[in-house]
Parts: structure tokens; C-alpha cells; sequence
């Protein structure tokens, strides 16, 4: 892959091979992102897990102390007085069938996040085809099928994010904005490495994190030396 003489210039500054601190992995982030606009944060976590077990599976969500940097637009599918509630809590589309029926007849996705209550799953379950590839089906799970619609839209609006497993044993999740700063930043990623570390399965053998990197949106890898 080819890189700009920004990408180039910046991967002279630090040592590649180093493990650096938490603090330490996001100051060198923060300098390297230089394009024009504010870069997105990543965290990257490499786990000793086999994503082909169930009983291994990485999957969570947290509220990040400081946000995501992100605003997220929420659909909530919801009728009555959930459906008010979803409204007074801020969520940014609040339907039902209608819903349902724009999302499969426009192919509709200008949402980020979908909410819904357990009972309306058999309405939604419709959709599985449609959202579930893009990672937008509620999920008990993820805190996204609830009956505690004004909880979960407020979360979401403050800053809450979801972390999983993928097929390589990878968790890649944002944890801010280079605005952010250094203290926001930190702050953040120690919340979820926690929070990943909280999560790791019983039957999981051996070293679990078995490394951690950070970047920007258009900057190099940070090694992080994680440690708890």
C-alpha cells in the first residue's frame, strides 16, 4: 500500500517497534493525525481467543467517559407510550410498521443505531436480512432490545459503544476525536480495555490481550504496552 508523505513523514517520529503507555500511544496519535479534518481515534485489540467457539465469543458494550466525538443518529421502533418516551429521550426517528415498511421498500439507512422492545421483535425480526449485515440488528446483548427505551437512547446519545469479536479474534472500536486531547483520550481507552477485560470468557486459555495498537483515521499504528 501506498503512502502520502504525511503517513511517511509521521512514521519517522516514533519507533514502530516500541510498546508505549496508554497516555503515552495516544500523545503520538494525536501528533500523527494531520490530515484537514478531526480524526477518528481506533482502538485495535488482538485477543488469545478461537472465534469459531461459542463459549469464546468477546461481545460488550460501555459509555465511554468522554463520548465518541460522534453524534448517533437512533431509530427506535416503538408504539404507544414507549414510542413517546423513545421522542422525549431524544431519538431521532420513532415508528413502527411504518418503519419497518420504509426500511424495506427504500432500503432506508440514515440511522446509525436501532432500539427497539422485546415485544416488537416479531416486527423487527423482518429486517434481519437487512440489518443484520450491517451490524444494525437489535440485540439484547448490546442493550438495543429493551424495555428501558429512555436508558438505552440516552446511552447511546452520551457515547456509547459496542465492542465484538470478529472472525480474526480482532476488537476495532472508536474511542474519540484527535480533538479530544491526550487526558479525554486515555481516559476512554482505559475504559474499554477494561471493560474488554472484564469480558473475558471462562473457557479462554492462555495470554488474553495479546497486543494492542492505536491509530487515526489516515495515521500509522501505535504498539501499546497494556498491562492489568
Amino acid at each position: 500500500m501506498k503512502h502520502g508523505k504525511k503517513y511517511i513523514d509521521s512514521v519517522k517520529t516514533y519507533d514502530r517497534l516500541k510498546l508505549y503507555s496508554v497516555e503515552e500511544a495516544a500523545a503520538h496519535t494525536i501528533e500523527m493525525a494531520k490530515a484537514k479534518f478531526d480524526e477518528t481515534v481506533e482502538l485495535h485489540v488482538r485477543l488469545g481467543v478461537d472465534p469459531r467457539q461459542a463459549d469464546q465469543q468477546v461481545r460488550g458494550t460501555i459509555v465511554l467517559p468522554n463520548g465518541t466525538g460522534k453524534s448517533k443518529r437512533v431509530l427506535v421502533i416503538a408504539k404507544g407510550e414507549r414510542a413517546d418516551i423513545a421522542k422525549a429521550a431524544g431519538a431521532d426517528f420513532v415508528g413502527a410498521e411504518e418503519m419497518v415498511a420504509k426500511i424495506q421498500r427504500e432500503n432506508w439507512f440514515d440511522y446509525d443505531v436501532v432500539i427497539t422492545t422485546p415485544d416488537m421483535m416479531g416486527l423487527v425480526g423482518r429486517l434481519g436480512r437487512v440489518l443484520g449485515p450491517k451490524g444494525l440488528m437489535p440485540n439484547p446483548k448490546s442493550g438495543t432490545v429493551t424495555t428501558d427505551i429512555e436508558r438505552a437512547v440516552k446511552e447511546v446519545k452520551a457515547g456509547k459503544v459496542e465492542y465484538r469479536l470478529d472472525k480474526q479474534a480482532n476488537v476495532h472500536c472508536a474511542v474519540g476525536k484527535k480533538s479530544f486531547g491526550t487526558q479525554k483520550l486515555t481516559e476512554n481507552i482505559n475504559a474499554l480495555l477494561e471493560a474488554i477485560v472484564r469480558a473475558k470468557p471462562a473457557a479462554a486459555k492462555g495470554a488474553y490481550i495479546k497486543s494492542v495498537t492505536l491509530t487515526s483515521t489516515m495515521g500509522p499504528g501505535v504498539r501499546v504496552d497494556f498491562r492489568m
